[in-house]
């Protein structure tokens, strides 16, 4: 049971990196390598801020205008100086690396000792593993609450505009370039504070942490679209978390059958690879037919 709670926990606070990666990777329709280096600079800001004192809740929100900074710069680099969207990422990515150093002091720090967000009272009176639950169940429900009051005001209709049809958003006055940079900030910063949230709950933050991390967020993306199948844009943000959660699970079970967990980040791979052909096997099998088929007999039925 303990098992099942943590990765229940651990998929809900990982479903804030799938979130933040939906914006680009879904709405804006491409990759941004900026991901590999804000989730560990939100990571090292948030534990270096607390270690020096701060306020858990204040150092993690830091931790999220620091990864809109990280935004900001892929976003010009991309929209201003023409720097392709992909080389854009691993300029900025690369640099973090750095900064995380200089944030930090050294390539790890601990929180051994320190206040966060899963240390209070409250969340000690709870079951083993339910404080990540609640922490994860308040953070994703305001996230993805302000998602979709965002998405559905003309800015967030703008934004979504400039991912489906550049040139049409352009012919009728949207700004492009400063909906992409919007997006890559928004992005950026909640990766960054999804990085503060596991750090936090691990205990400690490292310079390495952020390697692998976006086959992780498009794990969650995919695995809650192959999962649920058409859906609409709020449906499909739930979905997201759903998907961290069905992955988390995935992991627990390969886990359970003794597999290293030097191995995480090829397993996470794998089964990304075969989420992403599913639908093609589907295909290939006729199996949306017999589907469809088995659906018309039950109906004439």
């Amino acid at each position: 049971m303990s098992l099942i709670t943590s990765a229940i926990g651990q998929g809900l606070l990982w479903a804030v990196l799938g979130l933040g990666l939906f914006l680009t990777f879904r709405i804006l329709d491409f990759p941004d390598m900026t991901v590999e280096g804000t989730f560990p600079l939100g990571a090292a800001t948030a534990v270096a801020l607390i270690y020096r004192g701060m306020n858990p809740l204040l150092a993690t929100l830091c931790a999220f205008l620091v990864g809109m900074v990280a935004g900001l710069i892929t976003g010009l680099l991309y929209t201003k100086g023409r720097i392709p969207i992909l080389l854009a990422g691993i300029l900025v990515m690369t640099a973090a690396y750095s900064v995380n150093l200089r944030i930090m002091g050294r390539a790890n720090l601990s929180l051994l000792g320190k206040s966060s967000l899963f240390k209070n009272d409250f969340l000690a009176s709870l079951p083993q593993y339910f404080d990540s639950v609640f922490v994860g169940l308040v953070v994703i429900i305001v996230v993805t609450l302000l998602l979709v009051f965002f998405l559905n005001t003309n800015l967030g209709q703008a934004f979504i505009a400039t991912g489906d049809n550049p040139a049409m958003a352009r012919s009728i006055g949207i700004k492009t370039d400063r909906m992409t940079i919007m997006g890559l900030m928004i992005s950026n910063g909640m990766i960054a504070m999804g990085g503060a949230l596991v750090a936090q709950n691990n205990g400690y933050a490292d310079v390495n942490m952020g390697i692998g991390i976006i086959v992780i967020a498009l794990a969650s993306i995919i695995i809650g679209e192959v999962a649920f199948g058409d859906l609409s844009l709020t449906q499909r943000l739930v979905a997201v978390t759903l998907g961290s959660i069905l992955y988390r699970f995935v992991l627990l079970i390969v886990l359970q059958l003794n597999f290293s967990a030097n191995d995480l980040n090829l397993l996470s791979a794998i089964i990304l690879a075969i989420c992403l052909l599913l639908p093609r096997f589907r295909r290939f099998f006729h199996f949306d037919r017999l589907i469809e088929r088995s659906v018309r007999d039950e109906r004439n039925n």
